[in-house]
């Protein structure tokens, strides 16, 4: 398997963009793959659209994550050139401006347009050291292969449970960390509720303790379709020190509204195969809603 994705690599994308057509007729014509549970997302989140509406969506998002695929294999095999032609960063200095005072960064992104390009334009742009978490693959050869793959441009990948004690060692580093922050945590984790595409929706809390950890500053991080294969991305300040002591919503009441305004922009580049709503808010467990803080993150601006 590992040969055969290193060859496939090295197609023409032109020539693969069938094949993640192909993908798409399959998972969502034949097997019907989540098809159900993403309808029902799709309508909560959506009621004003009409049926029709809501299921052109739903068809693109399988297009784009059958191009999705075929565009994570083949920038496995491209050249940094290739890379940095298909994924602009709007604003890279933000990134490098901090690494240079030697101080750290918190990039908070999503499964949103193509997170694996992501990783590899970022990587390509900023020319800085990138620590992505990432969810280790069951068959350990896969694993590996990806592994090496996302670090091809100088970027490496934390496994998620490694997480904590990776940034321990690396505090003092000047370095970049890239988190997809859209998943849902456990049911038994602690968890952030806020009005989400009309629901009540659970994000993970915790990033402000690493903000406040490393003395770090965090940014969204948003990926916007071009054209096919081409991307354009920008980051936005979501909290940087002084740190009140509500950071940890504060920072994730930020993310949430930032990628749902991403989301109602461009629903159909949302993975709404991830099964966000995975269970309800329970009776005992309130919406918070954070104070406005102080900082540079309220204005917009954030200097090193």
């Amino acid at each position: 398997m590992k040969l055969l994705l290193k060859a496939i690599a090295w197609i023409p994308l032109p020539v693969l963009y069938p094949t993640g057509w192909f993908l798409y007729f399959v998972t969502f014509h034949i097997l019907r793959w989540n098809r159900e549970r993403a309808t029902l997302d799709i309508a909560n989140a959506f009621p004003g659209k009409s049926a029709a509406e809501r299921h052109e969506i739903l068809r693109q998002s399988y297009r784009n994550l059958g191009d999705m695929i075929m565009e994570m294999i083949w920038g496995f095999g491209a050249s940094l050139e290739d890379m940095k032609r298909r994924v602009v960063i709007e604003n890279p200095e933000v990134v490098r401006s901090f690494i240079d005072a030697k101080k750290p960064v918190l990039l908070l992104t999503a499964h949103f347009c193509n997170w694996e390009w992501l990783l590899l334009g970022g990587a390509a742009h900023f020319g800085v050291p990138i620590d992505a978490v990432y969810q280790p693959q069951r068959v350990k050869s896969i694993d590996r292969y990806l592994r090496d793959a996302r670090a091809r441009f100088g970027a490496s990948v934390i496994a998620r449970e490694d997480f904590i004690v990776e940034i321990m060692k690396r505090s003092g580093d000047a370095r970049a960390y890239a988190l997809l922050a859209d998943r849902t945590p456990r049911r038994e984790h602690n968890k952030y509720w806020t009005r989400f595409l009309n629901q009540d929706t659970a994000f993970f809390i915790g990033a402000g303790k690493v903000l406040t950890f490393l003395d770090a500053s965090a940014f969204y991080v948003h990926m916007r379709r071009v054209k096919r294969g081409h991307y354009s991305v920008r980051l936005s300040p979501l909290a940087g020190p002084p740190f009140d002591d509500d950071v940890d919503e504060q920072v994730s009441e930020r993310y949430a509204r930032n990628l749902e305004q991403a989301i109602v922009e461009s629903p159909a580049d949302w993975l709404w195969l991830q099964r966000k709503w995975k269970y309800p808010k329970s009776a005992d467990e309130p919406r918070r809603r954070p104070r406005r803080a102080r900082g540079a993150a309220v204005s917009g601006n954030a200097d090193p």
